[in-house]
C-alpha cells in the first residue's frame, strides 16, 4: 500500500480496515468514547472491526458484553444520557430486534421528550441486511425501519471513504445515530484519497455523493447496491446509455435536493435496494420526488429494483434471485427508457 502512496495512487483500503481506523482515532480523541457489544474486546470483533482496540485501550473502553441486546444497548443508552459516548455494536442488526425498545423509546425519543435538555450521543452500529446463506433470520435490511423514526439519524456507506467518514461523524453527532454496515463489503478494497487518510476526516450526515455522471439515467441506491449500480452503468455506457448514480449514503435525514437536482437533468428514476419493496427506502424517494418539482420533469414513471417479498430463502439460487443484481437493475432502466 504504502508503495502506491509514494507513487502518487491512492492506496486501497478495506472496509473493515477503515471502520477500525474510525474506531481508534475516535478513542484516542475523545475519552468519553467506548465500545461495547458481544466479542468486540479479546476476539477483536466477530468481524475484525474492532481488531487491536482491547490490546490498546484495555477494558474500561473496549467491553465484552453477554448475549443480551436488550442489557447492553440499555446500558448503552444510559450511559449516553449520563455524558459518555458509546458505540454499540450488534452482530448483526437483526438481533437489534431485541433492543428496539431501547434503540427507539429510550435513545430516539428521550432528546425531544426532555424539550433538547438530555441528548444521547450514541452509535448504534454493525452488518445489515442479507449476507451470503445466512437464512431469513440473519438477511433483513432495516433501513427503512430505522428511517421511519424521528429522533434518529440512519447512515448506510457503501465504500471506505463513507465507512471512515459516516462513523466518525456518527461518533461526534449528540444524536443517536443508526450505521447501517454490510458483511460483504468488510473485505472489499476501495482507493482512499489522501484526504480521507486524515484524522480530521468526516463524511456529513445528511449529503448524498454522486459516484458517476450521467445524463439518461437516474441510479439511487444505498450501501452495497451502488456498486452494482456502478457495475450496470458501466454495461450501459457501452449500448450508449449514461447512468448518474448517487449514493446516497446517508436513509435520514434524505438528500432530497441531490436526487431532484439529477432528475431535472436526466428525466428518468431508477432506484435500487437491498430491502424489501413495501414501505421501503426506494418506495420513499419515489414519493418525495412525486411530491416535488422535479416531477414535472420525468418522461416516465420512477422504477424501484428492491429485494424481494419474502424472507430470505436459504438455497443458494433462491437467494440470488432475492437479491438485486445487476441485470435486474439493467433490465429497469432498460423499461424506463423505453429500449
Amino acid at each position: 500500500l504504502r508503495e502506491r502512496d509514494e507513487l502518487g495512487v491512492a492506496p486501497q483500503v478495506t472496509v473493515r480496515d477503515a471502520l477500525n481506523q474510525a474506531l481508534d482515532e475516535e478513542l484516542e480523541r475523545d475519552e468519553r468514547v467506548f465500545l461495547l457489544g458481544e466479542e468486540v474486546a479479546q476476539y477483536d470483533g466477530a468481524y475484525k472491526i474492532s481488531r487491536g482496540l482491547w490490546k490498546k485501550y484495555g477494558d474500561k473502553r473496549i467491553i465484552d458484553t453477554p448475549i443480551s441486546e436488550m442489557g447492553f444497548t440499555g446500558i448503552a443508552v444510559g450511559a449516553a444520557m449520563a455524558g459518555l459516548r458509546p458505540v454499540c455494536e450488534f452482530m448483526t442488526f437483526n438481533f437489534s430486534m431485541q433492543a428496539i425498545d431501547q434503540v427507539i423509546n429510550s435513545a430516539a425519543k428521550t432528546c425531544y421528550m426532555s424539550a433538547g435538555s438530555i441528548p444521547v450521543p450514541i452509535v448504534f452500529r454493525g452488518p445489515n441486511g442479507a449476507s451470503a446463506g445466512v437464512a431469513a433470520q440473519h438477511s433483513q435490511c432495516f433501513a427503512a425501519w430505522y428511517g421511519h423514526c424521528p429522533g434518529l439519524k440512519v447512515v448506510s456507506p457503501w465504500s471506505s471513504e463513507d465507512a471512515k467518514g459516516l462513523l466518525k461523524a456518527a461518533i461526534r453527532d449528540d444524536n443517536p445515530v443508526v450505521m447501517l454496515e454490510n458483511e460483504l463489503l468488510y473485505g472489499v478494497p476501495f482507493e482512499m484519497s489522501e484526504q480521507a487518510q486524515s484524522k480530521d476526516f468526516v463524511v456529513p450526515i445528511g449529503k448524498a455523493k454522486i459516484e458517476r455522471e450521467g445524463t439518461h439515467v437516474t441510479l439511487v441506491s444505498h450501501s452495497r447496491p451502488v456498486g452494482h449500480c456502478l457495475e450496470a452503468a458501466a454495461v450501459l455506457a457501452k449500448e450508449g446509455v449514461e447512468c448518474e448514480v448517487i449514493n446516497l449514503r446517508t436513509i435520514r435525514p434524505m438528500d432530497i435536493e441531490t436526487v431532484e437536482a439529477s432528475v431535472i437533468k436526466t428525466n428518468h428514476l431508477v432506484t435500487v435496494e437491498g430491502g424489501w419493496p413495501q414501505f421501503g427506502v426506494g418506495a420513499e424517494i419515489c414519493a418525495r420526488i412525486m411530491e416535488g418539482s422535479a416531477f414535472n420533469y420525468l418522461d416516465a414513471p420512477a422504477v424501484r429494483v428492491t429485494g424481494a417479498d419474502v424472507p430470505m430463502p436459504y438455497a443458494k439460487i433462491l437467494e440470488d434471485n432475492c437479491i438485486p443484481q445487476v441485470k435486474d437493475i439493467i433490465f429497469a432502466v432498460k423499461k424506463t427508457l423505453n429500449i
